[in-house]
This record gives C-alpha cells, sequence and structure tokens, in this order.
C-alpha cells in the first residue's frame, strides 16, 4: 500500500480523530487542521489529539491557512463541519460559513494545484435524503415521500401515510433516491459533497463523497446538545435525568460505528471504484430511538426509562435506514461492529467522562423559536 501525506480538515473531532490514528497507524503522514469549537472542545486541545499528526489550529475559512496546510498533500479528507440539525435552524449564518464557505475556500485553493491530489474523500450525510425509502405494502410501488404535514403530526399520527390512505413501509434507502434535505445543516452537507464531486471531476481530482448515517462511539462531544442521539442520550442518564424521545420512539435509524466509517474512509483511498461517486454507509440495519435510549440505560445500570415527550420537531424525519449494495460493490465496505457490542464500548468511554447536560437549554431555545410543536 502506497504511502501519503494526508490532510484531514476536522482532524481533533469525533470522526476526524479516529481517522488520524488509523491513518498514522498504516504509515501515513498525517497533518490536521481543525478550529477547535468551543461548543465540541470546550476551549482546549482534547487528550485524544494524535501526538505523531502535525497539528494547525486554524479556520477553515482562513484561505492563507488553508493554502499552508495543502503544502505537499497528496489526499485529502475534508470531515470539517459544524454539525446539528436543530441548531442549524437559528444559528444559519454559521452553519453556512463553515460547511459552504468552507470547503469552498478549500477547494479553490486545491484548483490551483490539482494535479498535486490523488484523492479528495468528504464526510457526507443522511440528513441530506429527507425522509428515507418506502414501499406500498398494497400496491407494491417504491414511494419516495417529503415531509408529514403538520396537521398529521399534531394529531400523533407518526407513520408516512401514502396518497391512497395506505400506511407506508420503510425500506432501505439507496443513492439515487430524490435528495429532500429538511435542515440548514442538511443542506449545506449537500452543498458540500456536491461543491466536492462537481470540482473533482472537473479538474480530474479523484474525489470521494461518503454519506454517514448515524455516527456513534468514543470521543463524541457528550456536552454537546446537537450531537448525536447515542451521546445526547448517554450524557442525559449519566445526569440521571431520563432521555427526551420526541414523537413516540418508535423512529427508526441505521447507528454505524465510527470504526465503520473509518473503514469505510481507508477503503476509499484504496480503490479507485468509487471515485466521483456518493455512496452511503450505514449498517443497513435499522434501530428504534427508543431501542437505544434502553439499552443506554441498561448498560450504564440505570433504571430510568426514556420520557415520550409526544411533541415534533420541525423537519424531523420518520425512518431512514441506508442501503449499502453501493459500499459493499465498489468499495468491498462490510460492517464489522454489531450494535451491542459498540454500545457497550461506547458506555465503557462514557463511565469515565464528565458530561454537562445541556438538552432541557437546547430544547427551549428550539421551543421558543417554535421549532418544536
Amino acid at each position: 500500500m502506497s504511502k501519503y501525506n494526508i490532510l484531514v480538515t476536522g482532524g481533533a473531532g469525533f470522526i476526524g480523530s479516529h481517522l488520524v490514528d488509523a491513518l498514522i497507524e498504516r504509515g501515513h503522514k498525517v497533518r490536521i487542521l481543525d478550529s477547535l469549537v468551543p461548543q465540541v472542545h470546550g476551549n482546549k486541545i482534547p487528550d485524544h489529539l494524535n501526538k505523531n499528526a502535525e497539528f494547525i489550529k486554524a479556520d477553515i475559512c482562513d484561505a492563507d491557512a488553508i493554502r499552508q496546510a495543502l503544502d505537499g498533500i497528496d489526499v485529502v479528507y475534508h470531515q470539517a463541519a459544524e454539525v446539528g440539525v436543530g441548531q442549524s435552524m437559528y444559528e444559519i449564518v454559521r452553519y453556512v460559513r463553515a460547511n459552504d464557505l468552507g470547503t469552498a475556500v478549500l477547494l479553490e485553493e486545491m484548483t490551483k494545484r490539482p494535479t498535486q491530489f490523488k484523492k479528495l474523500v468528504v464526510a457526507s450525510s443522511m440528513s441530506i435524503y429527507g425522509e428515507g425509502a418506502y414501499r406500498n405494502p398494497r400496491s407494491g410501488k417504491i414511494v419516495y415521500p417529503q415531509l408529514r404535514r403538520d396537521e398529521q403530526l399534531a394529531a400523533h399520527n407518526w407513520e408516512l401515510i401514502d396518497e391512497d390512505g395506505t400506511v407506508l413501509e420503510p425500506i432501505n434507502t439507496p443513492e439515487d433516491k430524490p435528495l429532500f434535505p429538511t435542515s440548514v445543516y442538511a443542506v449545506s452537507k449537500q452543498d458540500q459533497e456536491q461543491y466536492c464531486l462537481a470540482v473533482g471531476r472537473a479538474y480530474k481530482i479523484p474525489t470521494v463523497a461518503l454519506r454517514y448515517f448515524n455516527v456513534y462511539g468514543t470521543r463524541q462531544a457528550l456536552s454537546n446538545p446537537y450531537t448525536g442521539v447515542c451521546a445526547i442520550f448517554s450524557a442525559r442518564l449519566l445526569n440521571d435525568q431520563p432521555p427526551l424521545i420526541f414523537e413516540d420512539g418508535n423512529q427508526t435509524r441505521d447507528f454505524v460505528h465510527v470504526s465503520d466509517i473509518v473503514q469505510a474512509n481507508l477503503l476509499a483511498l484504496e480503490s479507485d471504484k468509487a471515485n466521483y461517486q456518493a455512496i452511503n454507509i450505514g449498517t443497513g440495519r435499522p434501530t428504534s430511538v427508543k431501542q437505544i435510549a434502553e439499552m443506554l440505560a441498561e448498560g450504564l445500570g440505570k433504571k430510568i426509562q426514556p420520557e415520550i415527550v409526544g411533541k415534533y420537531r420541525e423537519g424531523d424525519i420518520r425512518h431512514c435506514v441506508a442501503d449499502i449494495t453501493k459500499a459493499r460493490n465498489l468499495l468491498g465496505y462490510k460492517p464489522k461492529v454489531k450494535l451491542e457490542d459498540g454500545l457497550k464500548e461506547l458506555l465503557e468511554w462514557v463511565r469515565n467522562q464528565k458530561a454537562e447536560d445541556m438538552v432541557a437549554k437546547a430544547t427551549a431555545e428550539l421551543t421558543l423559536r417554535n421549532l418544536v410543536k
């Protein structure tokens, strides 16, 4: 396997830091560019930052810093992004600046020396789909619904209903499903993906976009109320508070361990088959949000039932689980970590963490802005 000089933007973060570790372990030389966002890192360099990586503390929108960070680099992993669906709906400028402008700055600097780069891998997101794919069990037709109507949600009819009144069955979501992002965050992730693929094609920089599903694992920011649901629920339980669940808790997601996300990123570097493609990275298995809350409580030894609030958030979807056929065929990707094992590892780490429970404050902020109903 070739050894490369690799830049990982956002390499101090949850997924980025695990990727950095894996790249260094394989003999690559790694440079990290990360602004250490206070909401995620609490104004300090995280203990997990790999000492064998070069670290540049800089904003992704700082063109001078990006220019220097790209010197001598063969491969770019663009992981840097502001993360949080709810928050993106009122801190719009912050999200668009980091995710859209930041990606534009990176790409513009790359286009000034395109022959330098062997690969660009960008972190995309399942959020760009909006609702997942469904089948009408009566007619058998595949349906790609948009958002549920407010009247339906207000009546607590949570499932998707087809035009003929049939309740739709969720199926695994393929990459060719029409995109319908329902938050500023989701739109910005679609932008990141499309910017990278379009510029990559034009400048002949082999580019792969990996659409991450619901990633969980160690190093996720437990005190950030806009991070992944496993971390948010863990923070609540650590503080002896019940996980707050919107709707009825039976909405499903595809929970994928961070090591499988890293696996996919490494495979994207090693294979040319996925160049200029967008690819789902998940497990292909649905798990309800309520199940996750119960598994975490049991794992932490907390006799705390989740609080089903019966409310809904603007833009929330019901079901979305990955079809990973393309990842298997083009990358040779195969998820290795079972949810039970991954959560066990997560909770061993969580027990030694301190987490400030910011969920009530974040929910109040969303409610104030009429984003929770």
